[in-house]
């Protein structure tokens, strides 16, 4: 059976995918159309499901195309979809052109450990958490490692060629700022490349048959598909050709069989086989039954044990430089997550970390937390009012949220986005430590949710009215307050709607004309 021009078919798709997935990852000139976002990513397993969950449309329901594809020819999705698979056929490609020529070859499935990652997933999202789903889904990490690490390289060497151009007076490109890069927050997406890297230079696709949960649970669905890749036993001289550039190690030339439940699609086999004696095959009926494995009930009840030990870590608050007179620290009682995102429950329950909305963020306020969620909720992106701040009409984080976790929001409904309240702490405030002017906070709020009032010794002070505060953080990036902020938001675990301010006009103000 000559099926050759499915490889490729396959490549053409997957180095598609792979360079849509980083063009979007890596675009700090925010210059792709949101609508492209939406389509891209709406083949993408978890976020299309998740999304789907939230919002109930069709125009969501990418899963199921990837559902139906795994049905009817296996695991295609892992093969010409995923980006995190993608990247690794192209670690594997770089490998052998640089001299490291791999030869796979058959191994038994590492079954308690693959089926123990899903169950882990599993069990994560029966006690309402994603932190087992996400630290593992293929998509997500793909995006921690360009948006965390790649990210900021492509910025700074963008800032780089834009500068020696600019010496010679060419000005098509310009510096970007890059603010917010935690060594904590990128130790997991470092340690994730790290594996990935590894594992698709020694083991193929050893990754995605055995922790991947994605992987599994299509793997599961991919026994009962109606077509898969079968070897003609008849016509097969078992050369071994397959066996050796199969990446999922899943051909055993011995037994003359496939294992459909970790064959990714790559169809390398279909190039290399000299009698055309493998391909896709309609399954027979008889064989389509599922094996059950005793380790899976086993590894359930060790997973609840699991999430049941991390349930209730506090949150970490960030340290702070130990100089200035403002002493008072700042207790924040609850984080502040992304305008749209409906509550902190809402959040943490569909959030995949991705951080397509820490890369899109223009002003950079979105960066990925520690344990300002606790641990159940590591790596989801907060508002980090030391980087910046939210600004007043910006709704681009719910434009481009692939899951659903963060629901975009008109600019009628943004403005009046309460994700937080204003607090004010006078005694570290410098108009009350240093008896000097400031007015910082009142003078960014776009609200009026901050004002100054009269002090003393012809000074003003800060007096808030959280009724009008959006918590957008602009009186807290702003405050000079060291090394405690005088002005702070904490963030509503229920988004609320902020009163409408009312602004005065220039004739209400009394404002005389023009003096000169």
């Amino acid at each position: 059976m000559r099926q050759k021009h499915l490889r490729t078919a396959r490549i053409i798709v997957s180095v598609f995918f792979l360079a849509a997935f980083a063009a979007i990852f890596l675009d700090f000139r925010e210059s792709i159309p949101t609508s492209w976002v939406h389509r891209i990513h709406g083949l993408q397993f978890i976020p299309s499901l998740l999304n789907f969950l939230v919002i109930a449309s069709v125009s969501a329901a990418g899963f199921i195309l990837v559902l139906v594809l795994t049905l009817l020819f296996g695991r295609v999705y892992c093969g010409a979809l995923c980006p995190l698979g993608i990247l690794q056929d192209v670690f594997t490609y770089l490998s052998r052109k640089t001299g490291l020529k791999r030869k796979f070859r058959y191994t038994r499935p590492l079954n308690i450990m693959r089926y123990g990652f899903l169950a882990l997933a599993l069990v994560s999202l029966i006690f309402g958490s994603l932190l087992s789903v996400y630290l593992l889904d293929p998509y997500s990490n793909f995006g921690r490692i360009f948006s965390d690490l790649l990210r900021p390289v492509v910025i700074e060497m963008n800032n780089l060629l834009a500068g020696f151009l600019e010496k010679n007076n060419w000005y098509f490109l310009y510096k970007v700022d890059h603010k917010g890069f935690e060594w904590r927050e990128a130790l997991f997406p470092v340690l994730m490349l790290a594996v990935v890297l590894w594992l698709s230079l020694w083991h193929g696709r050893l990754f995605c048959n055995t922790v991947c949960p994605v992987g599994t649970l299509l793997g599961l669905l991919s026994r009962i598909s109606l077509f898969r890749i079968k070897l003609d036993k008849i016509s097969c001289t078992q050369c071994g050709k397959c066996s050796i550039v199969c990446k999922s190690s899943c051909i055993s030339i011995k037994e003359m069989e496939v294992d459909a439940s970790r064959c990714i699609d790559c169809y390398n086999c279909l190039k290399v086989c000299p009698s055309f004696s493998i391909g896709y095959k309609k399954a027979l009926p008889a064989k389509t039954g599922i094996h059950s494995d005793p380790s899976k009930r086993e590894f359930l009840s060790k997973s609840m044990v699991y999430l049941l030990a991390f349930v209730g870590i506090r949150k970490r608050s960030r340290q702070r430089e130990n100089k200035g007179s403002a002493v008072i620290p700042v207790v924040k009682e609850y984080p502040v997550s992304p305008p749209g995102s409906v509550s902190l429950d809402h959040f943490n329950t569909y959030c995949t970390a991705c951080h397509l909305c820490v890369t899109t963020c223009p002003s950079q306020v979105i960066q990925p937390s520690f344990l300002e969620y606790g641990f159940t909720g590591m790596l989801q992106p907060h508002l980090d009012f030391s980087v910046g701040f939210c600004e007043y009409e910006c709704t681009k984080c719910g434009e481009v949220c692939p899951t659903g976790a963060i629901l975009p929001l008109t600019r009628e409904d943004k403005i009046l986005a309460q994700i937080g309240k204003v607090n004010f702490i006078m005694e570290n405030c410098v108009v009350y430590t240093h008896e000097t002017s400031c007015g910082s906070c009142a003078e960014h709020c776009p609200t009026q949710a901050v004002r100054m009032v009269p002090y003393k010794n012809g000074l003003t002070i800060p007096e808030t009215h959280p009724a009008t505060c959006i918590g957008c953080g602009a009186c807290e990036h702003v405050c000079p307050s060291k090394p405690n902020k005088a002005i702070y938001v904490d963030g509503n675990p229920v988004h609320k709607v902020a009163r409408a301010p009312e602004f005065k006009s220039l004739d209400e103000t009394g404002s005389e004309e023009f003096p000169f």
